[in-house]
C-alpha cells in the first residue's frame, strides 16, 4: 500500500490535502493513509489558539476547524502524533489516542494519545508526541487547561511513562513516529550535507547534543523499519544498521527520514510503498499488545509534579518488567471478540469557530472526552483527566483546610498579612526553554529555506519505494564514508525514498464533562540563532 508521510503541518490541512489531490491528477497516484509527524494544530476555536504555545504573530486559525465541523472530510486516513506547537488542551483530551475529527485519527494527545501503536492493514504503527526536556521528563501528566506560561509549554513534554510503556513491546513495529529527531541519528547519514543546509546546527551535532535521547533509546529498542520526524524543518535521511543481541537474532535495520514543514515549495511530504496484509481490512485497528502493556502498566499512572523513575532492575522495585504474554494479547483479543476496529465514536467536545462570530475572549476548559470514557471503560484503564480533576478537588480541600487554620492564628495573634492585589505568581517570568524549539519573534540571520521541484508532468515522482527495495535516494542524502560503515554505505546507495512533494495547572477550574534560564546567556543566544534560522523563511513562504 501507499503511505504518504509529511512533516510539520501547521494546520495547513488544505494545502496538505491539496498536494495529494495534485499527485492523483498528475501522477494517478493515490495514498491509502497519511501519516503526519507533529506540529498538526488540531485548532477548533479561538480558545485553542490560546493553548498553543507560539508568538500571537503565528496564532492563525488555518483550516482544521473546518474538518472538525464536518465542512469538509479528510479524503484520506490520517494518523499524526503531537508536536510542540498544538492546541494542547484539544490533545489532552485523548490520552490514549482517538479522532480529532472525522477520518483523522490522533495516535498521540488526541491522535496516537501521548504515546500509541495501532494497526492498518496489518502494518503496525507506533508514535510518541510532543518533545523532550530533561527537568519534565520524570515527572507525571498534571497539566490541564487553564495553562499558565509553563504549562503551556510541559503540556507537550515526553514523559518517562511513556517511554517505559513502549519499551515493553515485543513484537516488531513497522513505522515510528517522533517529533523531534532521536538523538545521534545524524551521524548514520549525509551529516556534511545536514550542516551544509543547516549550519547552526553544527555545535550540537558535534556535541551529540541535538535530538531526543528518549527518542534514540526508543530506536535502540524498537528498531522499526521506518522511522519519521519533523521538528527541524529540514529534509534528512539516513539508514541506521542495528546490533543484533546473538548470533540467533536476525539483523535489522531502520531507515529514518526527517520532512520538511507543510508550505508550497517545500519538499514536505514523502510517498513510501509499504507491504501489508492483502486479506486485513480497511479500518484502523487497535493493537493487542499494546492495550495489554496499557492494562499492565495502568498502575503505573502519575498525574502529579513529582519527578520520579521508572521501575528497573535495582533491588528498589519488587517488579520491573511489565511486558505481556501472549496469554495476556489473547485474553485482548477475546475481550473484543477477536474485532479490533476502532470504532468511529467522534464527538464534537467544543464550540466550532466561525468567522462570522469571532469569540476572542473563551477561556479554555479541561474537558474529558467521550471516545476517552468509552476506552478507558472497555479496557479497565484510569481517565488521565478524570484524575488530574480528583486531584485538584483534593488540593481544593487541603487548601480550604490551610485557610481555616489561618483565620484561627489570625485570631489568636489579631494580625494576619493583608491581601495583595498584585499577582504574586512568578512561574512566567522566565520562559526561555533552551533545550527545544521555539517561535521566535526576531528576524534571522540568513536566508535558509530550500527549494523542491514542484510535481509537474515534467517531474513526475518516483513512487518505487518498498520496505525491501528503495532504489531512490536523493544524492544528496547518501551516507558519506565519514559517517558509516562501508557496508551502511552500500546499504543506502540501494535503500531510498522517493522524492515529494511546549506551575499552576492545578487549579480551581472546573471540569467540563461531555455528555455520551538555564543560566548562561551564550546557550539562549545560539538557540535563538537556531530557533531563528529555522523559521527566517516563515513570511516569505506566506507571499509565495
Amino acid at each position: 500500500m501507499k503511505v504518504a508521510v509529511a512533516g510539520c503541518c501547521h494546520g495547513a490541512l488544505d494545502k496538505m490535502y491539496e498536494t495529494l489531490e495534485l499527485l492523483q491528477r498528475r501522477h494517478n497516484v493515490r495514498p491509502d493513509l497519511l501519516l503526519c509527524c507533529g506540529d498538526f494544530q488540531a485548532v477548533r476555536n479561538e480558545a485553542d489558539l490560546r493553548c498553543m504555545a507560539v508568538p500571537a504573530k503565528y496564532r492563525h486559525m488555518q483550516t482544521f476547524y473546518r474538518y472538525y465541523s464536518g465542512e469538509k472530510k479528510a479524503p484520506v486516513l490520517t494518523v499524526f502524533i503531537g508536536g510542540n506547537h498544538e492546541a494542547s488542551n484539544h490533545l489532552q483530551e485523548l490520552p490514549y489516542g482517538g479522532w480529532v475529527a472525522p477520518n483523522i485519527y490522533s495516535v498521540l494527545p488526541s491522535s496516537l494519545g501521548y504515546a500509541g501503536v495501532v494497526r492498518f492493514r496489518g502494518v503496525r504503527i507506533g508514535g510518541i508526541s510532543g518533545i523532550f526536556k530533561s527537568h519534565d521528563y520524570r515527572k507525571g501528566h498534571f497539566e490541564c487547561p487553564p495553562y499558565n506560561q509553563q504549562t503551556i509549554r510541559s503540556a507537550y513534554h515526553v514523559r518517562n511513562i511513556e517511554v517505559f510503556k513502549l519499551k515493553q513491546l515485543k513484537h516488531p513495529i513497522d513505522i515510528f513516529m517522533s517529533h523531534d529527531w532521536p538523538r545521534s541519528i545524524y551521524h548514520y547519514g549525509n551529516k556534511n550535507q545536514l550542516l551544509k543546509m543547516k549550519s547552526f546546527f553544527r555545535q550540537e551535532v558535534e556535541s551529540n547534543t541535538l535530538g531526543s535521547p528518549a527518542a534514540s533509546e526508543l530506536l535502540q529498542h524498537l528498531k522499526p523499519t521506518y522511522w519519521f520526524s519533523a521538528h527541524l524543518h529540514v529534509k534528512f535521511a539516513a539508514f541506521m544498521q542495528h546490533q543484533t543481541n546473538s548470533k540467533e537474532e536476525l539483523p535489522k535495520a531502520t531507515k529514518f527520514l526527517a520532512l520538511d514543514k507543510c508550505l508550497p515549495h517545500r519538499d514536505f511530504l514523502q510517498i513510501i510503498d509499504v507491504e501489508h496484509d492483502p486479506s486485513a481490512g480497511d479500518s484502523l485497528e487497535y493493537d493487542a499488545e499494546w492495550i495489554a502493556v496499557l492494562k499492565a502498566t495502568n498502575s503505573l499512572i502519575n498525574v502529579t509534579q513529582t519527578s520520579w523513575n521508572m521501575p528497573e532492575n535495582n533491588g528498589l522495585h519488587a517488579k520491573w518488567d511489565y511486558s505481556v504474554t501472549e496469554e495476556a494479547i489473547k485474553e485482548v483479543l477475546e475481550e473484543l471478540n477477536h474485532n479490533l476496529k476502532i470504532p468511529c465514536n467522534f464527538t464534537l467536545t467544543a464550540a466550532c469557530y466561525d468567522p462570522s462570530k469571532p469569540q476572542k475572549k473563551v477561556e479554555p476548559v479541561h474537558t474529558i472526552n467521550p471516545q476517552t470514557t468509552e476506552f478507558c471503560a472497555q479496557f479497565g484503564l484510569t481517565d488521565i483527566n478524570d484524575r488530574i480533576q480528583q486531584v485538584k478537588e483534593e488540593g481544593s480541600v487541603r487548601g480550604e483546610h490551610e485557610e481555616e487554620e489561618e483565620e484561627e492564628e489570625m485570631d489568636s495573634t489579631g494580625s494576619a498579612e493583608e491581601p495583595s492585589e498584585y499577582n504574586t505568581d512568578n512561574s512566567g517570568l522566565s520562559s526561555i526553554n533552551p533545550d527545544e524549539i521555539m517561535l521566535d519573534e526576531e528576524g534571522a540571520d540568513e536566508d535558509l529555506s530550500t527549494c523542491s521541484v514542484d510535481p509537474s508532468p515534467d517531474h513526475p515522482p518516483d513512487f518505487s519505494a518498498s520496505f525491501s527495495d528503495i532504489r531512490i535516494m536523493p544524492d544528496s542524502m547518501a551516507v558519506s564514508s565519514d559517517d558509516a560503515m562501508d557496508s551502511t554505505n552500500e546499504e543506502l546507495e540501494k535503500s531510498g525514498l522517493s522524492k515529494q512533494v511546549e506551575e499552576k495547572s492545578l487549579n480551581e477550574r472546573p471540569l467540563k464533562r461531555i455528555g455520551g534560564n538555564e543560566n548562561g546567556n551564550s546557550s539562549i543566544k545560539k538557540i535563538k540563532r537556531r530557533n531563528q534560522a529555522i523559521y527566517a523563511a516563515e513570511e516569505e513562504d506566506k507571499t509565495e
